[in-house]
């Protein structure tokens, strides 16, 4: 519950905060106000949010910060002058003109997208967590972190990356990060939250500064990395034939149909495979028909699996992303998740890895899990990528929570869960892959 001094000094703000749009214009050219509003993902909020849509706190730094009322991070405010470097014109950032954002459409939140739980063998009613859920970071106005912690927390940069670098350039930087183990999240090209927090996990894992604005540096060590970014993949008949599923229901019990919750094209398996988002490995190919065999077309060479033996699981609710551990404390490989929700919130402390499954079905309870539509009966809901859980789970000892995959990589470390880790399908594999029974996973508010 927040605090009754939050909600006063937060009544205050907010008609400070939102006297100006997100973006003023000016008549000279759509210069930036003295300040701005940027998204975690980097970019400028393309709307104004109205005074009963957000609670305003301060982070570390002073700076003005918004969130919804199910703590989400909306946007920053910032000096317009360190998101425009002085003297640059509007030609150089086209991508924010104002007309370009439209209104949000009311009632939308990325951020509301959940995904379900997997009940334990033994169904029983989900035990209530430690702690009261908290609708701030840190559980506190100051947005202070906890002053006594069992492990160190990654602090992410306060003000987001704005790389200069071409888009395939980006996808430099996000391939080599996810060939050394700190995961990016899909590879889209574009640079966004994951990005600033894989580069900062990077030197964590390094101890080196991984400048992201280096092109010639990235390249580098790409090369050595195991070659370019983009290589040439020729479509099998394998590839083509599938097998597919037409769509994929909504509906849980018309899941339950279903033989399998397969991919529904070619380009979504052939994403998944070279870790892309789909949109992107389209664009990387314009025209081509990906269900002829023996076509040849451009992918992203993710390199092998990471290797290693985890001892210790981190994950922080705070920063969306999910740290593994060796038995020495060096850090073997960081990846952006999709953790708990206001209303279904994570465990706090530590729980363990109880056992691990790959290409899992799905039991869905309403009883033990959540109310998906009209479903008031327990469904058996068939394996495969698309599933609920996506191609992995790893049960932890609290009932019904685990770590698993996921049918919509492109959200993950944007949307919510109901309550448990949720990881991209690559990623939740070559967690489990690297994890054994007994692993302790620490929740780190």
């Amino acid at each position: 519950m927040k605090k009754a001094g939050l909600l006063l000094a937060s009544v205050a703000l907010i008609p400070v905060l939102l006297s100006a749009p997100a973006y003023a214009r000016d008549p000279y050219g759509y210069r930036p106000s003295s300040t701005i509003l940027v998204t975690p993902e980097g970019d400028i909020l393309g709307y104004t949010p109205e005074q009963n849509e957000v609670v305003i706190s301060r982070d570390r730094m002073g700076r003005r910060v918004l969130f919804d009322h199910y703590g989400n991070l909306i946007a920053t405010e910032v000096p317009a002058e360190s998101y425009f470097p002085r003297g640059a014109q509007q030609r150089d950032y086209p991508e924010t003109a104002y007309d370009n954002y439209p209104p949000q459409p009311r009632g939308w939140n990325d951020d509301q997208v959940v995904t379900g739980t997997i009940p334990d063998a033994n169904a029983i009613d989900r035990q209530p967590l430690d702690e009261p859920a908290q609708d701030m970071p840190y559980g506190g106005p100051d947005m202070a972190p906890p002053t006594e912690q069992a492990t160190p927390r990654t602090v992410t940069p306060e003000i987001p990356v704005k790389s200069n670098l071409s888009q395939l350039e980006i996808t430099a930087l996000q391939t080599f990060l996810d060939r050394e183990g700190i995961s990016p999240g899909v590879i889209d090209g574009k640079m966004g939250q994951n990005v600033n927090k894989a580069l900062v996990a990077y030197q964590q894992m390094t101890g080196e500064t991984l400048d992201p604005n280096n092109a010639e540096d990235i390249l580098e060590r790409l090369r050595l990395s195991g070659g370019l970014a983009i290589t040439s993949y020729t479509i099998t008949p394998g590839d083509a034939a599938g097998p597919y599923v037409a769509s994929i229901p909504e509906d849980y019990s018309h899941k339950a149909q279903l033989p399998a919750l397969s991919f529904t094209s070619t380009t979504e398996m052939l994403a998944e495979k070279f870790h892309m988002d789909e949109a992107y490995l389209k664009a990387l190919n314009p025209g081509v028909d990906f269900t002829i065999p023996g076509t040849i077309i451009k992918v992203v060479e993710p390199g092998k699996l990471k290797q290693g033996e985890v001892a210790k699981i981190v994950a922080d609710k705070g920063l969306k992303q999910v740290f593994a551990y060796a038995a020495d404390g060096s850090l073997i490989a960081a990846y952006p998740a999709s953790i708990g929700s206001a209303d279904t919130p994570s465990p706090s402390g530590t729980v363990t890895v109880e056992r691990i499954a790959f290409n899992p079905g799905y039991t869905y309870n309403p009883k033990i899990n959540f109310q998906q539509g009209a479903n008031d009966k327990v469904l058996a809901i068939p394996p495969g990528p698309n599933g609920p859980v996506g191609t992995v789970w790893m049960a932890l000892s609290r009932p019904t929570y685990g770590i698993h995959g996921t049918p919509e990589p492109s959200k993950i470390g944007r949307t919510q869960s109901h309550g448990c880790i949720r990881l991209t399908n690559w990623d939740a594999t070559e967690l489990a892959k690297m994890t054994k029974p007994g692993v302790t996973v620490e929740f780190i508010d």
